[in-house]
């Protein structure tokens, strides 16, 4: 078996699986970093979400050969104490229901954020509409990221 390099959250990982391997199981089985979800396994939900050499990536999706050597970006690497504003903000919204997609949907959030720090509603629902949450909680998920923004583009200011 080949083996592959990656840093993921600024940690750098060497890891001996099949190519086919999906990011996500390398993630989750190899380097157990389990906040990243395994939800439809076809890349349409968002629970798998993770930044790639700066680049959303369906990690369901992704093999680990087309990883090797990447930057990786994962819920774990946003703070160790959630002390992180998306964080903040989806338990001060109290944003999750079951939980389960909240990860892919705070890493697309943060995608977001670092291209349109000032989004209306529109954009988030045009931004967010690719992740999928079983409990419907949008406005929530909405509310979230506009109070993130807030705290975001007030910690910029100072």
């Amino acid at each position: 078996m080949p083996v592959y390099s990656l840093t993921v959250n600024n940690r750098r990982h060497r890891v001996d699986v099949d190519a086919d391997t999906p990011l996500l199981w390398v993630l989750r089985d190899n380097l157990d970093l389990t906040g990243t979800k395994y939800g439809c396994g076809v890349g349409v939900c968002g629970s798998c979400t993770v930044i790639v050499n700066g680049a959303l990536e369906r990690a369901c999706t992704l093999p680990i050969s087309a990883a090797d050597g990447a930057s990786v970006a994962t819920i774990e690497g946003l703070s160790p104490d959630r002390s992180h504003p998306l964080q903040r903000a989806w338990i001060e919204e109290q944003t999750p229901q079951c939980g389960y997609c909240q990860s892919g949907q705070i890493m697309g959030a943060l995608a977001m954020l670092q291209e349109r720090p000032n989004p209306t509603d529109e954009d988030i629902n045009d931004y967010m509409s690719n992740y999928l949450c079983r409990c419907g909680v949008y406005e929530r998920i909405r509310n979230a990221i506009h109070r993130a923004a807030r705290e975001m583009n007030d910690d910029a200011r100072r």
